[in-house]
């Protein structure tokens, strides 16, 4: 599929989610498999853009193409200004957040907040279009409500104000993340324009996503929450995709090689003192994938027991070095007593068992 210029690798994009698809991430779940990975929302207040957060959040170097910033804001010329702007900084395509269902950015008539204003939304898309020369894509959700499920229409005029592909989460935003997520919406959005059409909400495996496409007619998928702690799920939907088959689960030595590459990055683009503490949510979900049930056998209590003690020290850890270590010994001890999911090692290949051809790409370190 193509956004303007660009044909994507993979009918596959990671959300965009704040506080989680920095720079180090995005690059991971490219190598992963993502064909595609927006930034974290970037507020169009240009005078905020001076944080560090801000900076790092507009910080694309190293990304492969197209490079793509989130914007969000209420206000059509300041959004004008801001994809302006970050357009000159380099991106590639100008996302728009009508999506996000969070209070602090509906409270500011930003997000999934504007769905309530169509004559405000065209505002924006409007002036945003005519703002940059690069692709405009817009992120939505169903509607306001149940009662208020607007997104064809809000489609409909995103496509004659020349924007050119939409992501829409299969819920509204009074449902924030709550319940199954509907996807008779995303087919009715998907049936009324022409533009490439994401759908997400609730992809989490190669097979959820063929039925999802198939019971929208999307063009793609888009995957946040569940590739927080396991980025190979891209890989892993590629697979399911182009075979009909599941990829067997990354090996330890992998899951290892990745998570720790992914420590490294984070080091490098924060610095070390910050990035300590940004490394500390992604162990959690590293944990809370590869170890669903770390509690669910009694006769593993002890080992269990053993890689919870490494975790919490590693979940403390003040510096880049003990954090490293810890997490190493970690998934050592969650191997050794059987709790962490995925495959097992394989045998080097002078064991006298075949490897195989899987290819299992790494992580660069930055």
């Amino acid at each position: 599929m193509r956004i303007g210029p660009f044909t994507l690798t993979a009918p596959l994009a990671l959300a965009p989610m704040a506080g989680v698809t920095d720079r180090p991430f995005r690059l991971l779940c490219r190598s992963l498999g993502a064909g595609i990975a927006a930034s974290e929302m970037v507020t169009a207040d240009v005078r905020l853009w001076h944080t560090a957060k801000s900076r790092h959040r507009m910080d694309h170097r190293g990304e492969p193409e197209p490079r793509v910033v989130q914007i969000a804001g209420g206000e059509p010329a300041m959004m004008a200004e801001a994809a302006r702007r970050n357009a000159e900084l380099g991106a590639q395509i100008i996302d728009i957040n009508m999506g996000c269902p969070a209070k602090k950015v509906c409270n500011r008539a930003a997000g999934s907040a504007l769905l309530r204003d169509e004559s405000l939304v065209a505002a924006i898309l409007d002036a945003v279009v005519r703002a940059v020369d690069v692709p405009v894509t817009l992120k939505i959700r169903t509607g306001w409500d149940t009662e208020h499920r607007n997104g064809p229409r809000i489609a409909r005029l995103a496509e004659s104000l020349g924007v050119q592909a939409l992501a829409v989460h299969g819920r509204t935003r009074a449902d924030h993340y709550q319940g199954p997520a509907e996807y008779a919406t995303i087919r009715a959005i998907k049936e009324s324009v022409r533009i490439p059409v994401f759908a997400n909400g609730d992809i989490d495996s190669g097979a959820k996503a063929r039925a999802v496409l198939e019971e929208t007619g999307a063009d793609a998928v888009m995957i946040g929450r569940a590739a927080q702690g396991r980025p190979w799920i891209f890989r892993e939907i590629r697979h399911f995709l182009t075979s009909g088959r599941e990829l067997p689960p990354p090996v330890h030595a992998e899951v290892r090689d990745i998570m720790l590459a992914h420590l490294e990055q984070l080091y490098a683009f924060y610095g070390e003192h910050a990035g300590v503490r940004v490394a500390r949510k992604h162990l959690g979900w590293y944990r809370a994938a590869a170890m669903p049930d770390h509690q669910s056998h009694r006769d593993e209590l002890i080992a269990v027991t053993s890689a919870d003690a490494l975790f919490r020290e590693m979940r403390v850890a003040e510096s880049a070095v003990v954090q490293l270590t810890l997490a190493r010994a970690w998934l050592e001890a969650a191997v050794g007593d059987g709790s962490i999911a995925g495959g097992h090692e394989e045998p080097e290949p002078d064991a006298g068992t075949p490897t195989g051809d899987r290819s299992r790409p790494r992580a660069k370190v930055a």
